[in-house]
């Protein structure tokens, strides 16, 4: 099974989740760096203040990436590192960080893919009211702006925002994630200024002139009712508005789903969206990034039938709770292409948690990583066999990291981070995707 000449094969990682380092050279605090030091937040109460160290093993992880064959790398760039108040002043050695780190790309011949929005928010503008505040919308288009003024001259691929949703509802609505809220109107606020902090950050990478393309990638999820029964139908497709539809409507039709005003109705009246806001959401774009993780069977909650869903849970749960379901990964890619969009198409994310460790042979076995991934490439060759344009595929993660609420908990890497030590070893899904990268496809 072959993919397309030209196929980008790459790897994926985040700033708070590798770097480390989260007090040298200038860099301001992050919504992340405070959760995760909040009793009771994280799991065990680990943090990211060092994590895996690449701020200072930055050169070895790039000759891994080298090794490995991709060609091209998706990382994050820290925002409280860049501009560590989130507005104002511009912190010169967090610039010259991320210079160095695309510079080395370049000579390993790896393409950079910069996400300028991996979660980690400046506390100094969570103090004035984060996402909830318009006003960060601005600071983002300029943040944007400064980072491009550096980097944008050898950078490829943009990505505004990486996974509104979770940015929005998880850590404003279920308080799992930072800021660590449960407010529903919060949330909803938020979603609206995530989305008018892209559109805003795409009209600065235009007006300074980017080469690059410019997209953003959000976490869609396949939704299916649990029955043909009306209320488990009527179900399915709230859950569908408020995981997917929200998203994709504003971005591609500059519009909120028709059903999206009755049913925030309880919280808001969405007086917070002003003239023009969905006409600079609806931005034109040059490629789309979907992160997929879930494939959803849905009924109707007994206890909110109004409002409220109820997933199934999985009869084969992974360590997260959640199921695995390559062919939902293309039904979300033939969705979005015959749908919404006929922008080129990237996976942006997909992976699998597990508890790898390594044995006395130092044999790292993650067979079941090997299964996963080989699926999920299998349901996404299927979807360019029905024409979806899709032009990349990005595992997450390149290494284990500090993975949010689950701390060093579970690993997603394709290599093992030993944290006492910071040593990266291969597991048999980086040998494994390996030889996928040199055949372009499946043997």
């Amino acid at each position: 099974m072959r993919f397309p000449d030209g196929f980008l094969w790459g790897a994926a990682t985040a700033a708070y989740q590798i770097e480390g380092a989260v007090a040298e050279d200038g860099r301001g605090p992050s919504i992340w760096d405070t959760f995760s030091h909040t009793p009771g937040a994280v799991l065990r109460g680990d943090t990211g203040d060092i994590a895996c160290d690449h701020y200072h093993r930055w050169r070895e992880d790039l000759d891994l990436l080298r090794e490995l064959g991709v060609g091209a790398y998706r990382c994050s760039v820290a925002w409280p590192r860049v501009v560590p108040a989130g507005a104002g002043r511009v912190n010169a050695p967090g610039l010259d960080f991320y210079d160095r780190l695309v510079d080395g790309l370049l000579e390993r011949g790896i393409t950079p893919m910069l996400t300028l929005y991996h979660w980690d928010l400046p506390q100094a503008l969570q103090d004035a009211g984060g996402w909830a505040n318009r006003d960060t919308a601005e600071h983002f288009a300029d943040y944007a702006a400064v980072v491009h003024g550096r980097l944008g001259d050898r950078v490829p691929y943009w990505l505004t925002l990486n996974e509104p949703y979770c940015a929005a509802v998880v850590g404003h609505l279920e308080g799992r994630h930072a800021p660590g809220l449960r407010d529903e109107l919060t949330a909803v606020t938020a979603v609206h200024h995530l989305l008018l902090a892209h559109g805003k950050a795409v009209a600065a990478l235009r007006a300074a002139g980017v080469t690059g393309q410019v997209g953003i990638t959000c976490n869609l999820t396949s939704v299916h009712p649990a029955s043909d029964a009306e209320e488990d139908v009527a179900a399915a497709r709230r859950l569908d508005l408020h995981e997917n539809r929200m998203y994709l409507d504003p971005l591609f039709r500059g519009a909120y789903p028709d059903d999206a005003a009755a049913h925030y109705a309880p919280v808001t009246d969405f007086g917070f969206v002003r003239d023009g806001d969905l006409e600079q959401i609806a931005a034109p774009l040059d490629y789309f990034g979907i992160n997929y993780y879930e494939r959803h069977h849905v009924r109707a909650d007994p206890a909110d039938p109004a409002r409220g869903w109820q997933r199934v849970p999985p009869e084969h749960p992974t360590v997260t709770g959640i199921g695995i379901h390559p062919e939902g990964l293309s039904e979300i890619l033939e969705r979005v292409a015959k749908e919404y969009t006929p922008l080129p198409l990237v996976v942006t994310e997909t992976g699998l948690a597990l508890h790898d460790y390594a044995g006395p042979d130092g044999e790292i076995a993650d067979d079941e990583r090997v299964a996963f991934f080989e699926g999920h490439l299998r349901a996404a060759h299927e979807a360019l066999t029905r024409g979806v344009p899709l032009f990349g595929f990005f595992p997450w993660s390149f290494m284990d990291n500090f993975e949010w609420a689950s701390g060093y908990g579970v690993r997603y890497g394709i290599y093992y981070v030993d944290y006492p030590t910071q040593r990266r070893l291969p597991k048999r899904s980086a040998r494994w995707y390996a030889d996928v990268i040199r055949d372009n496809g499946l043997r």
